[in-house]
């Protein structure tokens, strides 16, 4: 089947075209700056370089328009028409307790994943004008809502509940629900591939680390426990957002401040984590140049990033009375080997032994990255989120 993934955002829309059958990636880019008078789609050419063509002025169909358009141009697309598209499948970032698994998109759902708006009011409403944008110009053509919060919905109630008032949760729905759910499955269920593992008898703990990040504890391939929460902030120190922290120091700074709940959400959203202490950058490429140059707030930094990774790991190993694989995903995760040299040092304890000049050398590729001593098999698996989405969408479409 050929499939095209979408991951619909507030300004762009990513996508790739996945023939499942070959298990080939036929075609990637994106539009961004959706909204603004200088939007543009960046695509992939043939020989593996990129090309811009300028949209201008555009809204998400227009973007999802011009996706098509490349992707059945004469010249530069793949496709001779939009009939050669069998399905679409769509990451859907919030789907609550509503969805505990991948679903084809009906009226129904589409009208579920809309009383999810509060929960995800930046991704939800932009997912689903993409999902819109494709029936207007794909009319009845099949789609598939893959969510980033299914994969946790095995978490158990002492895991994803919060120690508030019970009302809020039989009210609001108040508790934790995790993301990145669609990689952290896609990973545990990969290592387990690479290393000839039975997933349903190991204790797996995924760390997918980016910009945002989080780490998820998975016992006999169900999730047990993640870091992140109800959003995207809580957990790790990220990129920008704050993580952990004191829901009392939040009120402290709000009340002295005098500040509005926007003005507190931009801060732990965009303001703090790596940028906020290190008052440089959000990317850790730019902060291990800066340690490396004596920056005492980078180093700062790295180290707090470092030592909350290491803090999760150690949380989750004893949460599931031990651990037998770690897996370092997303782009931090695949590529910073000091980073994950770093995390893995104190655990020396658990029996984790990294082989340092592998580690050192290991960058977005699988490879075992502990040796064959270690107690606890470390390894680097480069996620695909997309694959694992047209999965989805093609047992869905094909009645599997």
């Amino acid at each position: 089947m050929k499939i095209l993934v979408l991951n619909c955002g507030s300004s762009s829309v990513k996508y790739k075209l996945i023939d499942t059958t070959a298990n080939t990636v036929m075609a990637e880019g994106g539009v961004e700056k959706i909204g603004l008078t200088d939007g543009f789609l960046k695509y992939k050419l043939n020989d593996g370089s990129k090309a811009i063509k300028e949209l201008g002025l555009t809204d998400h169909k227009g973007a999802v328009k011009a996706v098509l358009d490349i992707l059945t141009d004469p010249e530069l697309g793949c496709l001779k028409s939009y009939d050669e598209i069998d399905a679409v499948g769509h990451r859907v970032v919030h789907g609550a307790e509503k969805f505990s698994k991948s679903v084809l998109l009906t009226d129904d759902v589409i009208n579920q994943v809309k009383e999810c708006y509060d929960l995800a009011p930046l991704h939800n409403p932009a997912n689903v004008t993409g999902i819109e944008a494709v029936e207007e110009i794909l009319p009845g053509i099949k789609q598939v809502g893959v969510f980033d919060t299914a994969f946790h919905q095995t978490m158990p109630a002492k895991s994803y509940m919060y120690p508030l008032p019970y009302r809020f949760y039989a009210a609001d729905g108040v508790r934790r629900y995790g993301f990145h759910g669609t990689s952290h499955r896609y990973v545990s269920a990969r290592v387990c591939e690479i290393l000839g593992e039975d997933i349903n008898s190991r204790r797996i703990i995924t760390c997918h680390i980016g910009n945002g990040g989080s780490i998820t504890a998975v016992l006999n391939g169900k999730s047990v426990d993640t870091s992140m929460g109800l959003t995207p902030t809580e957990g790790l120190m990220m990129g920008t957002r704050v993580g952990d922290i004191d829901p009392g120091a939040l009120t402290y700074i709000m009340k002295k401040h005098n500040l509005t709940v926007d003005q507190l959400q931009a801060i732990i959203n965009k303001e703090s984590g790596v940028l906020g202490i290190s008052g440089k950058s959000s990317d850790m490429r730019e902060i291990e140049a800066a340690v490396n140059a004596g920056d005492e707030r980078a180093t700062l930094a790295l180290n707090m990033y470092e030592q909350r990774i290491t803090k999760y790991i150690g949380a989750y190993a004893a949460e599931m009375g031990g651990v037998d694989i770690i897996v370092f995903t997303g782009g931090v995760g695949e590529n910073q080997t000091g980073l994950r040299a770093n995390v893995c040092a104190p655990l020396a304890f658990m029996g984790v032994e990294l082989d340092l000049e592998l580690n050192a050398k290991t960058r977005g590729t699988e490879t075992v990255i502990s040796t064959p001593d270690s107690k606890v098999t470390v390894v680097v698996v480069p996620t695909d989120e997309e694959l694992m989405i047209a999965r989805d969408t093609e047992a869905i479409i094909s009645g599997k």
